[in-house]
């Protein structure tokens, strides 16, 4: 009897060590930036939604780990071929990835979304920031060079012909110049300045001629921004994108879904330089998983832009395991205690706000 009682408290140590994790090993993590479920502090050290909750798992389990990073498609292989022993980040659960590991119970639940420029709420806005475009300054700047030259030759051509217009000594000449210069070229013409030589006219119908140019040509500019602004349909949904240009990660489930759809798409190698394309006008959306591109643009795009409310192609996140891992059930069994929890619905609000 005494025999048979040390058998079974042998067998429920072992049953219990085995749910800890190897004996005398420490776990290899594989992790990625994705930024808030993994993003790494200053100091080297790792924190976000999904560090949070393995350092938990870990911690109630007594597993002892160590990180260590890699991109999306080493963490996929680095679980593959077992020289990793847990991935944790914000890994999406597809039938496709199960064929070669195992996960846990889902920890996230979400889908992708779309991030865009802040819709402007008034057109002029669009044409005061165009009307401060480098491209346009440029153009202002050369103008104002051009017309005060255009103003000097006037003098130089009228002063002895026509004084009483462009004589009364250099400076008066000059500024009388540079007066109808530019009175000519905005096409008011007040008249009180006037070319009566040859040379001076045939220089006044040219500058009229490029008066006319320059005027129509920002005239233009406001009327095509004005036009874009209000004729502009907002992207509401995935079924919009095929009329923008559009961005996403590359080799992420986002791609995937853009690839299936046959949409083309500018990649990126974080979801942090395409927001940053779409500020710069680049593109005009960005697929992405939604909660990510919410927590960048919180953090980074506050004023400039913003998420679409819809969630599309749901999805969930998971901790990938090697395919048959002993660590499996005894890690799910951690985790719902973990996420079931009050405590956990605080840990979210702290990375993605209420």
């Amino acid at each position: 009897m005494a025999a048979l009682t040390l058998m079974m408290v042998l067998a429920a140590n072992l049953c219990a060590a085995a749910e800890k994790g190897p004996p005398g090993r420490t776990l290899v993590v594989g992790t990625k930036e994705a930024p808030p479920f993994s993003m790494k502090t200053e100091d080297g050290t790792w924190t976000g939604i999904g560090i949070d909750l393995w350092r938990e798992i870990a911690a109630e389990l007594d597993l002892p780990f160590e990180f260590r990073e890699t991109d999306l498609q080493g963490l996929l292989d680095g679980i593959a071929d077992r020289s990793l022993d847990v991935a944790v980040a914000a890994i999406t659960v597809t039938s496709e990835r199960e064929k070669a590991m195992d996960f846990t119970q889902p920890f996230f639940h979400t889908g992708l979304g779309i991030a865009v420029a802040h819709r402007r709420r008034s057109p002029w806005l669009a044409v005061f920031r165009s009307l401060l475009s480098p491209t346009i300054l440029q153009f202002v700047g050369g103008l104002f060079l051009f017309m005060i030259l255009i103003g000097s030759l006037m003098w130089l051509l009228e002063r002895k012909s026509n004084p009483g217009h462009f004589g009364s000594g250099r400076i008066d000449g000059i500024n009388s110049g540079i007066w109808w210069s530019a009175v000519t070229l905005t096409t008011v013409g007040y008249g009180d300045k006037t070319p009566v030589t040859t040379r001076g006219r045939v220089l006044a119908l040219l500058w009229m001629l490029v008066g006319i140019a320059a005027v129509s040509f920002l005239t233009a500019h406001i009327t095509s921004n004005l036009t874009l602004v209000q004729l502009t349909s907002p992207i509401k949904g995935p079924e919009d994108l095929i009329h923008v240009r559009v961005g996403s990660v590359t080799d992420t489930t986002s791609s995937n879904y853009l690839k299936e759809n046959h949409l083309l798409f500018y990649p990126y190698q974080t979801a942090s330089e395409g927001l940053r394309a779409i500020a710069g006008g680049k593109i005009e959306a960005l697929v992405y998983d939604k909660p990510i591109l919410q927590y960048l643009i919180r953090k980074d795009f506050l004023t400039d832009l913003e998420v679409l409310p819809i969630t599309f192609l749901p999805q969930d996140y998971g901790i990938a395991l090697p395919a048959g891992s002993p660590l499996r059930e005894p890690i799910n069994r951690s985790l719902l205690q973990i996420i079931e929890s009050p405590a956990w619905q605080g840990t979210l609000a702290g990375y993605l706000g209420r």
